[in-house]
């Protein structure tokens, strides 16, 4: 477990998909009260679960998008009785309860933001900002693999994802984005917050300058917002 600022850390774990190197990146949050927030879901060994809980009480856990189902129940099983919270139209998809995402707990106030995007209803990701370390934490919205990356893992990414560059937004987000002007309003507070640092779903963390590489790899992705 990484600690990348005051009271927030990074955990990395493998994911392949279609035999690429995706990975998923788990971030843990503890807020001034002591509670802790995990964001995204992973296979928790022991170990892991025992790292967690040592930080303080874990009271809620956090999917932020539709497609980010693949650990959900694993993760609900090993934080038993813990509030799961997601998107619109996640509890049909994992099949247990699931709390709104959006509006935040009253408990996060000051401390944690949740901005939904809006106009890619198959995916409703919702984008959350650690407000005191200034860090954005997306899901899917963009990925930062290795620019150096070689064989399969170039390939697919390049050439089937559609990557341009990193941070970039695969041609999968950018199919699912079915209402553009609804999907650039709802990015615009994104940007407008005051954020430095990035943590996205899979690939490397950006610890600076992470709003201008957001709004470039936007811009790529043909949602230019500046």
């Amino acid at each position: 477990m990484q600690p990348i600022a005051e009271n927030i850390w990074l955990q990395h774990f493998p994911l392949s998909v279609l035999g690429t190197q995706h990975g998923r990146n788990v971030t843990i949050i503890r807020l001034s009260s002591g509670k802790v927030v995990v964001h995204s879901m992973a296979p928790f060994t022991a170990d892991d679960v025992e790292g967690i809980r040592a930080l303080g009480p874990t009271e809620w856990l956090v999917e932020a998008m539709l497609l980010h189902d693949t650990y959900a129940r694993e993760g609900r099983a090993v934080f038993p009785g813990v509030s799961f919270l997601g998107p619109p139209g996640f509890e049909p998809v994992v099949g247990f309860p699931v709390s709104p995402l959006s509006p935040a707990p009253d408990e996060w106030a000051g401390e944690l933001l949740v901005f939904p995007l809006e106009g890619a209803p198959k995916l409703e990701e919702q984008v959350m900002l650690h407000v005191p370390s200034r860090t954005l934490i997306v899901a899917d919205l963009v990925f930062n693999f290795d620019p150096h990356e070689k064989g399969w893992d170039r390939f697919f990414h390049r050439y089937l994802a559609g990557f341009k560059r990193y941070p970039g937004m695969s041609r999968i987000f950018r199919l699912f984005v079915k209402d553009k002007d609804r999907f650039l309003q709802s990015l615009r507070p994104i940007i407008a917050a005051d954020f430095d640092r990035l943590v996205v779903g899979h690939g490397t963390l950006i610890e600076t300058g992470a709003k201008q590489k957001l709004v470039e790899a936007l811009r790529d992705a043909g949602f230019a917002v500046d």
